[in-house]
């Protein structure tokens, strides 16, 4: 027999949180450091969202330079998923291990052809042995007027270049670069053989962003999004080859018997080499599910995004801060970080959900409207817009259709039945530029609510933080309000 239960679910909007005595002198004694997944941390609590229109490279290597990470979403072919960690993971790095290479016999028409497709202004030239015999340049062929030249003809040739010997040190490269003017310095060992690759843009960048979340090689983090079918097991291996930090199995029911089996079959391919995020639930009994099948952490949310109807379309679902406070107690018995996933409207949402017991926060909508998300600028009533969907809306899951059908035209039938089961929507987003800035301001509006909490740290956050209930009079209260604004 159904029951009701004992308490009222509340949303970031049904309360606030009481100021505290606070010993902090300054915003900037406050660390936003905080646990990801039982092993990895995150310098600002901010994951983007695994949607198509919020999160592919370009959004991931923003998200880990500012501390953060990003979750490639996988509404695309495998292969093209894998290349899209591939370029976060080659995006910043002190070696580059596999550093792209040609052949003295390629013609300057091919180099031209790979540089422009890897987005890369260097090439080494190696023989089959993968001895050192050159380094062929944006520079040695922009002017180059025959592209059936050979690259032997206009590399710069082994003993020309300045080369360093396996192990060296970052500050060992700096000075090498300092003293002899170069851009680039190929590791190669006793024999000859290339071993790698340093860049000076590589070091500039890494001091350029000092907080950016990166592996133990000085990579980028990345995590890549997977469904629960048994077909996605060979996107997890490309995803795993391509340099993925982290496995996101991505649905919206993730209180169920496929997911438990796929981050069961994953984490005995792979073990501790990678972490996996299971979701989405919005119970403890979820939590206890999830992070005892292995889940290195658990996404919270069942309904609260801006584009997602799940609640009015199937009934189903548990207002986000309820479920984020729950869901809290049993991940810390679990010893096991949570994600809430929805519903951060303002940075003080997002002070909100930090402090109920999330660990982290993932962010869609706040996302969806900068330069680094995929799709191109609309204009609308003389406003520029982006478009913004729900993963389960009624174009989203025709567009995976297409995808995964040969045959269009029974993919086109499917358009009617996906119109009755929806649970999303396609909206427009006002444009808000960089997303950087975005990233920014919401820390920024994170440092203020701990520092009004008395809190150093995401822990003292939690422990520090009572909430008060709010009438919608209280709401409007704490909102412009009786101006007119400017």
């Amino acid at each position: 027999m159904a029951r009701i239960l004992d308490y009222v679910g509340l949303s970031f909007d049904d309360v606030l949180l009481v100021p505290r005595r606070s010993p902090i002198r300054s915003r900037k004694e406050v660390i936003t450091r905080s646990r990801l997944t039982r092993r990895i941390w995150l310098n600002i609590p901010i994951l983007s969202a695994a949607m198509d229109s919020v999160t592919e490279s370009r959004m991931a290597v923003t998200m880990a330079r500012e501390g953060g990470i990003g979750v490639i979403h996988r509404f695309m072919p495998p292969e093209r998923q894998a290349e899209e960690v591939a370029k976060v993971k080659r995006a910043e790095n002190i070696v580059i291990e596999n550093p792209m290479t040609i052949s003295p016999e390629t013609t300057v028409e091919e180099a031209k052809k790979i540089m422009k497709a890897n987005g890369i202004s260097g090439l080494l030239v190696v023989d089959a042995d993968n001895k050192l015999l050159g380094i062929l340049t944006r520079r040695d062929v922009v002017f180059e007027d025959s592209d059936r030249k050979l690259v032997k003809d206009c590399m710069t040739p082994r003993k020309d270049l300045i080369t360093a010997s396996p192990g060296i040190s970052i500050d060992e490269a700096r000075e090498i670069f300092r003293k002899n003017k170069i851009e680039k310095l190929p590791i190669v060992d006793e024999n000859g053989r290339l071993k790698g690759l340093i860049t000076s843009a590589d070091l500039i960048k890494r001091e350029a962003y000092p907080n950016a979340s990166r592996d133990s090689r000085g990579r980028l983090l990345a995590a890549a999004a997977v469904g629960v079918r048994e077909r996605e097991i060979e996107r997890v291996k490309l995803l795993v080859e391509a340099g993925a930090d982290i496995i996101v199995i991505d649905v919206a029911h993730g209180h169920s018997e496929m997911c438990i089996e796929m981050i069961k079959k994953i984490k005995k391919m792979y073990g501790d080499e990678v972490d996996v995020i299971a979701g989405n639930v919005a119970t403890p009994e979820g939590v206890e599910d999830l992070a005892s099948a292995g889940a290195d952490a658990v996404k919270v949310g069942i309904g609260p995004g801006s584009v997602c109807t799940t609640r009015i379309v199937a009934g189903v679902g548990v207002p986000q801060l309820t479920a984020v406070m729950k869901c809290s107690e049993a991940a810390e018995k679990m010893d096991v970080p949570i994600i809430a996933d929805g519903g951060i409207r303002e940075s003080g949402d997002l002070v909100k959900a930090l402090a109920a017991g999330a660990s982290t926060v993932m962010i869609g909508r706040l996302l969806a409207g900068t330069d680094e998300s995929p799709g191109t600028v609309v204009l609308k009533n003389g406003r520029r817009y982006k478009i913004y969907r729900g993963m389960a809306s009624m174009y989203a899951m025709l567009g995976r259709e297409f995808r995964l059908r040969e045959n269009e035209a029974e993919a086109l039938l499917d358009a009617s039945e996906y119109s009755y089961y929806a649970e999303g929507v396609e909206a427009y987003v006002p444009y808000t530029g960089s997303a950087a800035d975005v990233i920014r301001r919401l820390v920024a509006g994170l440092r203020s609510g701990m520092s009004y909490l008395g809190a150093r740290t995401i822990d003292e956050l939690r422990k520090n933080a009572i909430f008060i209930r709010v009438t919608e009079l209280g709401y409007r209260e704490s909102t412009p309000h009786d101006v007119e604004l400017v």
